[in-house]
């Protein structure tokens, strides 16, 4: 009885092409990028206005101490920022794919009917 070698590199290149790994891998890479442009744009671009309403503009920089504990708030509003402008892009470029696809389905249902 032959048994099956885990190591076949055949074995492998299949579980990659079967469960999409490489898209997956594209789509991190994606979003790594994607993560440094919302964070420059929020930066450079939006946080500059939060910053006229903030002490010395430095707005990333806004804490507090209690008890020799330094709690950080500034940049838990900048990752709050960070996180909302990122789940609103997806939001909106997510809408704008799936309403071309309903469109696409649309077009398909007519031309069978």
């Amino acid at each position: 009885m032959k048994t099956k070698n885990p190591t076949n590199p055949k074995d492998f290149i299949n579980f990659l092409k079967k469960n999409n790994v490489l898209g997956l891998a594209i789509g991190v890479v994606i979003a790594n990028a994607a993560k440094d442009l919302v964070t420059s744009i929020v930066n450079n671009l939006i946080m500059p206005f939060v910053g006229i309403f903030t002490p010395n503009g430095s707005w990333r920089q806004i804490s507090f101490t209690i008890v020799n504990s330094q709690f950080k708030v500034g940049e838990l509003i900048g990752a709050f920022v960070d996180f909302f402008i990122i789940a609103f892009t997806v939001y909106f470029i997510m809408k704008k794919l799936l309403k071309i696809d309903d469109k696409s389905i649309k077009v398909k249902k007519q031309k069978l009917i």
